[in-house]
């Protein structure tokens, strides 16, 4: 049987799956990835809307809670080697999932958001990024393929938001939280999107709470596909899909798409 030789890769922080579903799914019908990577789906796993995914010929993973966090993979070829969190005995399971997809190694992640610079939530966030940083040391090779995808709550690079004077320092813009992700690129990953979409004005994330955010841009780029150098040197290419973030009832993210040559 003949292979598709390449592999399309697209993460989506839905804030509430069940809300976004109809946008979801008309999504994964239209752009037909291989994989789609879910965070915020907000729903226990035995209301997890499986079926809707299988319908549409999609193998679904999933760990989820009522209300908060949730990661899932949908793909078309079934996953294999699923993980859940960090350990077998790991609480935060809902945050981290693994997979093998393609013989691609896709970790999906929701990393905590922080709160505020000076809240107990913010070093927790650090300390979840540092646990992050050892499992990926531990379980895998910067010189071997390893895809991480997912909502990381944090924009790297003053290009990656809006208003970088202002926002400095703020929650998702903070230092530390910058420098925590640079040691994952120093380890191995390589930012696809930037790759592809060099300079500002590509975001990923548009706060509710501001009027008119997205006619106006007012963004930030948290939402990410990172590569080791194995899997970069293949990106053919990498972009952010504004269709989701502009339909009825969207989530305050939209999707962001890369696709590799195997």
């Amino acid at each position: 049987m003949k292979t598709d030789k390449t592999m399309k890769i697209a993460t989506f922080n839905a804030n509430s799956i069940r809300a976004r579903l109809e946008i979801i799914l008309e999504w994964l019908q239209k752009e037909q990835p291989d994989v789609l990577c879910l965070q915020e789906t907000k729903v226990p796993d035995k209301d997890f809307p499986q079926n809707a995914f299988e319908d549409i010929h999609y193998h679904p993973v999933f760990r989820g809670e009522k209300s908060y966090n949730g990661v899932a993979i949908v793909s078309k070829e079934p996953p294999e080697d699923i993980r859940i969190g960090f350990d077998e005995y790991e609480s935060e399971g809902t945050r981290l999932i693994t997979a093998i997809i393609k013989n691609v190694p896709i970790a999906n992640t929701y990393v905590p958001q922080g709160f505020h610079p000076l809240s107990k939530k913010f070093r927790e966030k650090l300390d979840w990024l540092q646990r992050l940083y050892d499992y990926f040391n531990e379980h895998f090779r910067p010189d071997k393929p390893l895809l991480w995808l997912g909502d990381l709550n944090v924009a790297p690079e003053p290009a990656d938001v809006y208003d970088p004077a202002n926002l400095e320092g703020h929650v998702g813009f903070h230092p530390d939280e910058r420098a925590a992700l640079q040691r994952f690129q120093q380890w191995g990953f390589i930012d696809v999107i930037r790759m592809h979409q060099p300079g500002p004005g590509h975001y990923t994330f548009w706060d509710y709470r501001l009027r008119n955010a997205v006619s106006r841009n007012l963004g930030w780029r948290v939402d990410h596909i990172w590569a080791t150098g194995p899997l970069a040197e293949k990106s053919i290419s990498a972009w952010i899909d504004m269709e989701p973030r502009r339909a009825e009832r969207p989530s305050d993210h939209t999707v962001v798409v890369a696709k590799f040559a195997l």
